[in-house]
Order: C-alpha cells, then sequence, then structure tokens
C-alpha cells in the first residue's frame, strides 16, 4: 500500500520560504508522476507543480513559476517543493501525490490517485 506523508508547512512572513517535503512509501516504480497541489476553503484543488517521478518535465502553474521547485531525492524517497517569495495568496492546504503511470502527461490536469493528507501553509503579509 502506498502512502504519502507530507511536512514541511507553516507559517511565514511574505516574501519568505519553506520547503515541503513529502515521504513515500509502498512505490517503487521509477515511472509515473509526482505533484503537488493546493487548496483553499470553499474553492477545488488547484494544481501547482507537477513532473515525471524522476523530476523532469515539470509543469508548473502560472502564478509560482520562477518561485517553486518540484524535486525528488530518489534515496530519500521524498519528494520536495521548494517555495521562494512566498505571497499571502499561496496560503493554502498543500498536499502532495504519485500516480503510476498511464502513457498520458504528467501535467496540471493529470488525475493523480494517490494523495497524502496535506500540510497548511499560512503567508502573513
Amino acid at each position: 500500500q502506498v502512502q504519502l506523508v507530507e511536512s514541511g508547512g507553516g507559517s511565514v512572513q511574505a516574501g519568505g520560504s519553506l520547503r515541503l517535503s513529502c515521504v513515500v512509501s509502498g512505490y517503487t516504480g521509477s515511472s509515473g508522476c509526482m505533484g503537488w497541489f493546493r487548496q483553499t476553503p470553499g474553492n477545488g484543488r488547484e494544481g501547482v507543480a507537477t513532473a515525471h517521478i524522476g523530476g523532469d518535465m515539470p509543469f508548473y502553474a502560472d502564478s509560482v513559476k520562477g518561485r517553486f521547485t518540484i524535486s525528488r531525492d530518489n534515496a530519500k524517497s521524498t519528494l520536495y517543493l521548494q517555495m521562494n517569495s512566498l505571497l499571502p495568496e499561496d496560503t493554502a492546504m498543500y498536499f502532495c501525490a504519485v500516480d503510476p503511470p498511464t502513457g498520458r502527461s504528467c501535467d496540471l490536469g493529470r488525475d493523480f490517485r494517490i494523495w497524502g493528507q496535506g500540510t497548511q501553509v499560512i503567508v502573513s503579509s
């Protein structure tokens, strides 16, 4: 059974940085997709950054391009989302996700099937 556990959320002032981590257990494949999503109360889940599980071919939401970076440490079975120059509008619950290969793109519109529980990020002005 695949499990994802996020950490690294917290409160930070605008302009600051956070690095979210997502420990992945039970996912043994070297292919497929990984991603980070966020959600605010009353809104749907928004794709922030996705990529092939190997870390190549990343996709970023326009709102985070140049500020956020998705990556993976294979040795630690951990996904990361480095978030710099944070803005108050980045405040949300952040979720990591993985999805086994289907032959389709790992873009932001992909329907990911395995999710973590989320970690809260609060950015104050």
